[in-house]
């Protein structure tokens, strides 16, 4: 379930008083883990309502009020978006929150409305396809792309020689025998034990993707783009339509990697990897 959690105002907050560096490292290393558990969606914190503005609605007329507002207790001072499987599982994350003020403070936390919840308006079925047409149009839009290098069992060296000489820095690194999944028989060398399975790094401003294989003999320096989406409908939607006129790798499935996964070589001959970010909610 989508929830926002929602840091209220203080009145140190609307005063414009600025977090201590202790304080920004605390929250740094709590979004870490929300991160790191595939938690944290988006967040950002709100400057004090001094520098926002109201637009209150009365019939056809619409009238603009500058900050600063009132009733401090029902202002917001930040927020996370949080995907999760249940409110006892984000008030669990909320209780590890360091205090985000230098006062008291209050954390609220507030569940999304999903289309199912409107299901039963009647004449909403139209209204509800559209929406969900522009929540996957949106997905779409908002898609990153990596570029997916391949390197024939050279991978670790190449990585290396990477850091040595371009500064590039690696993120993340398993290796075959990490797999919690049984490798299929047949699919690797028997000696790719070893052999790097998956790396992120950056080079740069660039984020890359980086592997063996799962052969010696492929050339050095193939390549995959990775297409990484946040909703399954534009997941399953780009899935199908990279794979119409191509060839399906490996059919869209969860792995211990990612809720969905699949591989497909386009019509033009380019490969694709297509992905939801986080682990598959059956871990």
């Amino acid at each position: 379930m989508k929830v926002m959690v929602i840091v209220k105002a203080s009145t140190g907050s609307e005063a414009g008083q600025l977090p201590s560096a202790e304080l920004l490292d605390a929250m740094g290393r709590f979004n870490e883990e929300l991160v790191a558990a595939g938690i944290m969606q988006s967040g950002d914190g709100l400057k004090p309502s001094s520098a926002g503005l109201r637009v209150r609605f009365s019939g056809a007329k619409r009238t603009v009020t500058s900050g600063p507002f009132a009733e401090t207790n029902e202002l917001i001072a930040g927020y996370w978006v949080w995907n999760v499987a249940s409110m006892d599982e984000a008030v669990a994350w909320v209780k590890r929150c360091p205090n985000p003020m230098t006062e008291d403070s209050d954390i609220e936390i507030r569940p999304f409305y999903a289309a199912k919840d409107f299901a039963e308006v009647e004449g909403s079925t139209e209204a509800l396809e559209r929406e969900q047409e522009l929540i996957t149009t949106l997905a779409l839009r908002q898609a990153k792309v990596n570029n997916y290098l391949f390197f024939s069992g050279r991978c670790e060296e190449a990585l290396d020689y990477y850091c040595r000489h371009l500064g590039a820095r690696i993120e993340t690194l398993f290796r075959f025998g990490d797999s919690p999944e049984p490798i299929p028989e047949g699919a690797i060398p028997p000696d790719f034990d070893n052999k790097v399975m998956h790396a992120e790094f950056t080079l740069g401003d660039t984020h890359l993707f980086a592997s063996d294989g799962c052969s010696i003999n492929g050339p050095v320096g193939g390549f995959s783009l990775a297409l990484t989406l946040t909703v399954e409908e534009a997941v399953r939607r780009a899935f199908t339509a990279l794979a119409d006129g191509g060839s399906i790798v490996m059919p869209l499935e969860p792995t211990f990697w990612s809720p969905l996964y699949g591989q497909v070589n386009d019509r033009f001959g380019i490969s694709w990897m297509v992905m939801m970010p986080g682990q598959s909610p059956t871990d």
